[in-house]
């Protein structure tokens, strides 16, 4: 009696998918930008996945848009990066990652990820009301803020939504005049004293390259297609 095979393994089964070494990066919008000029300054073989930034303002939704697109992509990937934070999802993407074998970048969010740990930390220590731009928001903040928050509907949701911050901090990633310009004007507009720091793209290459480089994390269970 001849013995019954072995099941594939997760590789095994990659390579007969033709999935073997490739990367599918699935980012968040405001990152896009600064994520396609790493990846293209890298030369990384990657596929990049957007999701609109906008889910920001409900969290929840970031989870439940991740595990639709992070499902339909596992069976076509080895590895999947995702460029988030937590982002507000208070943990909840942590059992998402683990069951289909993503990871995701180190870091609450990308204003630490710009500003990097250790300067993030000092802030929010000793300037604990502090709000956070960055080219993007800035780009964004009438449609992202303003409309997205139904301010300009509303005009007394301000000094619900921002009555407790008492500072503004721009982490810039490129010097641009005319964004510096909407920066003043968002300070104005929120009434707090604005500080800009170059920052660049603080620690997310770094952050995003161990991912890239490191070796792909098996999913709890196996995907056919």
């Amino acid at each position: 009696m001849s013995a019954t095979p072995a099941p594939p393994t997760l590789a095994e089964e990659g390579k007969s998918q033709g999935r073997e070494g490739k990367t599918a990066l699935v980012m968040c919008g405001a990152l896009g930008k600064e994520v396609k000029e790493i990846v293209d300054r890298r030369g990384w073989d990657v596929d990049i996945y957007g999701v609109s930034a906008l889910l920001h303002l409900y969290p929840s939704r970031i989870v439940d848009e991740l595990r639709v697109k992070l499902h339909d992509l596992r069976p076509r990937y080895e590895k999947l990066v995702v460029v988030y934070g937590d982002c507000g999802t208070t943990g909840k993407l942590e059992p998402l990652l683990e069951e289909v074998g993503a990871s995701r970048l180190r870091g609450p969010h990308c204003y630490e990820m710009f500003a990097g740990e250790e300067r993030f930390r000092r802030v929010s220590e000793e300037k604990p009301g502090t709000f956070f731009l960055t080219d993007w928001l800035v780009r964004n903040f009438d449609g992202a803020v303003v409309r997205g928050l139904g301010l300009d509907r509303d005009p007394e949701l301000k000094s619900m939504v921002f009555g407790n911050y008492e500072a503004l901090m721009y982490l810039r990633q490129v010097p641009n005049p005319r964004l510096a310009d909407k920066a003043e004007k968002i300070a104005e507009y929120l009434g707090l004293p604005l500080e800009i720091v170059d920052v660049g793209l603080g620690e997310l290459e770094d952050r995003l390259a161990e991912l890239i480089e490191q070796p792909p994390t098996p999913p709890l269970r196996a995907y056919r297609r």
